[in-house]
């Protein structure tokens, strides 16, 4: 797999460490899988303070995020963008009919396919894997794999935008509010612009360059980011907050208004109707 492909195996060690303890917030019994031998490697080459728990809390809000979306909101199409080594649909309590899109690079794809082809699929829901690279054009090759843009769905960006520089991050996120019918959704997390800059994060940024993996993008404020991009926010939060804490974030959570403050942001959007737009 190409280097970046194996970050995905990188959080997958983390779920798998979450997995093991007895307070865990979520099971997942593919994690080790998945993770290799790579993905542990991986975990003590970049142990960076705060990066196992906010992988925790950031894997439990998506997940719950993921589950009302489909459950009170009935979408049935949920596309996980630049998926990696993702395994909800597999964990999770899908109902029956929804169908799990797994955006990524081919090799990753295939690589992840050999790991989990000895695994059971769940009944009453589908998956179906599309290879692309995102910096090409990817909706088409997902229109062709069953995807039908005149109903809603549910974008999940989990662990990408960071990867990406600014310009392809603004075009990713218009994208998905161009394609996306009403009712549509989108979930995903983003980093501050201060937490590249961090001095306590250094060694572990330079890892990540040398390994081929450089973060390039953070935003102070992803709420006008995400706005500009076409999308109604319901949501961001930080861990720590109400909402994205659950026992696992162990500092504290400065306020919003003081600066150069490296942060992690949680969110969750809407796609705006055409009255609130006007309104707007």
């Amino acid at each position: 797999m190409e280097a970046v492909s194996r970050t995905a195996q990188w959080t997958a060690a983390a779920r798998a460490l979450e997995t093991e303890r007895e307070d865990r917030l979520f099971a997942d019994p593919y994690a080790r899988t998945v993770a290799d031998e790579t993905g542990f490697e991986l975990l003590a080459r970049y142990d960076g303070g705060g990066i196992v728990p906010f992988l925790a809390i950031r894997t439990t809000y998506l997940d719950r995020a993921v589950v009302r979306a489909v459950e009170e909101r009935g979408i049935r199409q949920v596309v996980f963008l630049a998926a990696g080594m993702d395994t909800r649909f597999f964990r999770l309590p899908w109902p029956d009919g929804v169908t799990v899109y797994e955006l990524d690079r081919p090799a990753l794809l295939e690589a992840k396919a050999e790991m989990l082809k000895d695994e059971p699929r769940p009944a009453g829901r589908t998956r179906i894997t599309v290879p692309v690279d995102l910096t090409q054009d990817w909706t088409g090759p997902l229109k062709e794999a069953g995807w039908k843009s005149e109903e809603p769905v549910l974008w999940v960006v989990e662990g990408l935008l960071f990867f990406l520089p600014e310009q392809a991050v603004r075009t990713l996120i218009s994208t998905l509010s161009a394609h996306a019918a009403p009712g549509s959704m989108l979930l995903g997390d983003v980093i501050s612009k201060s937490a590249l800059e961090n001095p306590l994060a250094r060694a572990f940024m330079k890892a990540l360059e040398e390994d081929g993996n450089p973060w390039l993008f953070g935003t102070e404020e992803p709420e006008a980011l995400l706005a500009d991009c076409g999308w109604a926010v319901r949501e961001v939060r930080q861990p720590g907050e109400d909402g994205a804490a659950f026992g696992r974030w162990p500092y504290p959570v400065p306020a919003r208004t003081v600066p150069r403050v490296p942060r992690s942001f949680l969110f969750t959007c809407d796609l705006p109707t055409y009255e609130e737009e006007t309104a707007a």
